[in-house]
């Protein structure tokens, strides 16, 4: 904990978002049973502000006591151009954590297989969950934690609403299709302006997200941006909107696959 919290700010106000995120963090492991069966947890690591917020969180966790699983954090290097390799095991080494470097030039494949003028995210995602499955089972883990948090959920709902006529978000628990592996996002109840916060007090070494200039005109930036929007004139709808997405109530929505309403009699 020394090593990880040696440039973290000494004040009641970065305690008090600390005790928050790691409060929202135990919240989410304990409402969706996260730690029902799943022993060796692969952390992934992509250098930017949510993962390495994330797994600071769970170290401090696994610290007190509180987080009773083994964690091995991978990056995958994707070989985007200019991308630091050595930021991320420079830090990991310093912290003393079990972590696995792994290079695979997805970007590209990407490259070729993208049409020009159109964004990489979809099939570097596809290609990137692929590989990070194949290190779990390498490295005997369970379990695959992702670092998406509150607002990537959100916008995700909204996407499939507006342009996928789909009510789905991303689960904060669900098991692959092959059935070996749970993936888990522990930061489902955390906001990301608060991480955003947490990374800049901590100083971590952030590798930005845009290195392959694929980030431009996206659909979830529109929904990034919306949602900002409704937040600054309602203060609170995001708290709203996440907790709406857990009180479903499939007899007064649409779809006959969840509920008869053919059967309905008086």
């Amino acid at each position: 904990m020394e090593a990880l919290y040696r440039h973290a700010p000494q004040s009641g106000n970065f305690n008090k978002l600390r005790k928050r995120l790691l409060r929202n963090v135990r919240q989410a492991i304990d409402d969706f049973g996260m730690l029902n069966g799943q022993t060796r947890w692969l952390v992934c690591l992509s250098g930017g502000k949510d993962s390495y917020g994330l797994l600071a969180l769970l170290l401090e966790l696994r610290w007190r006591g509180l987080l009773p699983v083994e964690l091995m954090v991978c990056n995958l290097d994707q070989g985007q151009p200019n991308f630091p390799k050595h930021i991320l095991p420079d830090y990991l080494s310093g912290l003393g954590v079990p972590h696995r470097i792994e290079y695979r030039d997805t970007y590209s494949i990407v490259k070729e297989k993208v049409p020009e003028g159109a964004t990489y995210c979809s099939l570097c995602s596809r290609l990137r969950r692929g590989n990070l499955y194949r290190i779990a089972r390498e490295e005997g883990c369970d379990a695959v934690i992702l670092g998406h948090h509150r607002e990537d959920i959100l916008e995700t709902f909204f996407m499939n609403f507006f342009h996928g006529g789909r009510l789905a978000a991303m689960p904060p628990k669900l098991m692959n299709d092959e059935g070996d592996l749970t993936v888990m996002r522990p930061l489902t109840f955390c906001a990301e302006d608060e991480l955003a916060r947490f990374a800049a007090a901590m100083q971590f070494p952030i590798i930005p997200c845009d290195l392959c200039g694929s980030q431009d005109g996206l659909q979830r930036n529109a929904m990034k941006a919306m949602l900002a929007d409704i937040e600054t004139r309602m203060p609170g709808r995001k708290d709203t909107m996440l907790r709406a997405l857990g009180h479903v109530n499939p007899s007064h929505l649409m779809d006959p696959k969840l509920f008869d309403f053919a059967g309905l009699t008086r």
